[in-house]
């Protein structure tokens, strides 16, 4: 089966944090796109959760817009706050009943997977793992930058799956853990708050050059950085260009993808992920899961302008389809 396209409703949280956006005009906007695999995440698209239940009618809504756009519930991105109460951590059963929780909410949206955030213990999730058989749920660990493949954690979730024998525990990899540029709008930010342009050109080809964070941060401030320039040198030690093809070895248990950008060019290209090696990569491997648009650009643009979420969706659509051998999708950013 080929690869499919999806969006994670979370590309547009500034549009639907300001009201622009109603869960309708998300869903809607990526069938128009061809995009008809849908993401969430909990608290963003029903509010409250998880403090307070989403009742039924909701739901109901929910599965209706599905049905009414022919999309797909792809997978409800949810999150164990274990140091949510002050001065405890959640014990071990207590983290169990939460991620079972999210299990059963996943079930009740018709979710395929559940995406765990990476800081959650190998064992919490095994604990899990019959009752998410039960509900027919996969749940997959998000393996996010700076974390990846050959990461002893990530290691340790994968030797913890296979010992389990379930095969309701995945991996849901993030495409910027393959940032083989500094991002553009990055650079661009760090500029308009008062990085000076030659340490902002310095730290963007040590990046290039994939020198060791720690002694780009040790050059600024030889260079005489502070503030802000220490902050974008800093931003190394969280990226990193890691290789694609790590993806091949655990293949069988990769079941969704977090299609990460922060830029989407005019001529639909994302100048710091290569897609085009991403994408020949799970191609290879047989993946037939959903790429799933994850726009994060917003943030660092809009202290200088109104971020255009759709609009930039809709380019990596293009991009993706392209790759994909797809017609591509002709929709519109909204005016």
């Amino acid at each position: 089966m080929p690869i499919k396209r999806g969006v994670s409703l979370y590309s547009f949280q500034n549009e639907t944090f300001q009201g622009k956006m109603t869960l309708e005009d998300c869903i809607r906007t990526c069938a128009e796109m061809g995009a008809n695999g849908i993401e969430i995440i909990g608290e963003q698209t029903f509010w409250g959760w998880p403090e307070v239940g989403v009742d039924d009618a909701e739901i109901a809504n929910w599965h209706s817009l599905i049905a009414k756009y022919d999309c797909v519930p792809v997978s409800h991105d949810f999150m164990l706050d274990y140091k949510r109460y002050k001065g405890r951590e959640m014990p071990f059963a207590e983290q169990v009943a939460s991620v079972k929780k999210d299990i059963e909410f996943g079930a009740r949206l018709g979710m395929k997977f559940i995406r765990a955030l990476v800081s959650i213990a190998p064992e919490v999730l095994v604990a899990a793992a019959p009752y998410a058989e039960e509900k027919g749920i996969k749940i997959l660990i998000e393996v996010h930058a700076p974390l990846h493949f050959d990461h002893p954690w990530i290691i340790r979730h994968a030797e913890a799956f296979e010992k389990s024998g379930s095969d309701a525990l995945g991996f849901l990899p993030d495409m910027g853990m393959f940032l083989h540029a500094f991002p553009p709008v990055w650079k661009e930010k760090f500029l308009r708050i008062g990085v000076p342009q030659n340490i902002a050109d310095y730290i963007e080809k040590a990046y290039a050059d994939r020198v060791l964070s720690e002694y780009v941060i040790l050059n600024v401030q030889q260079m005489g950085g502070v503030g802000p320039a220490i902050g974008m040198a800093e931003t190394l030690r969280h990226n990193a260009a890691f290789e694609p093809k790590r993806m091949l070895d655990y293949m069988p248990r990769i079941h969704n993808i977090h299609g990460k950008f922060y830029e989407m060019t005019a001529d639909y290209v994302e100048p710091s992920i290569p897609y085009d090696e991403i994408v020949a990569v799970l191609k290879q491997g047989g993946y037939d899961g959903y790429i799933c648009s994850e726009y994060e650009g917003n943030r660092w643009i809009e202290d200088a302008m109104e971020p255009d979420s759709v609009e930039q969706v809709r380019r990596q659509q293009v991009m993706l389809a392209t790759l994909l051998g797809e017609p591509a999708p002709q929709l519109r950013a909204a005016a």
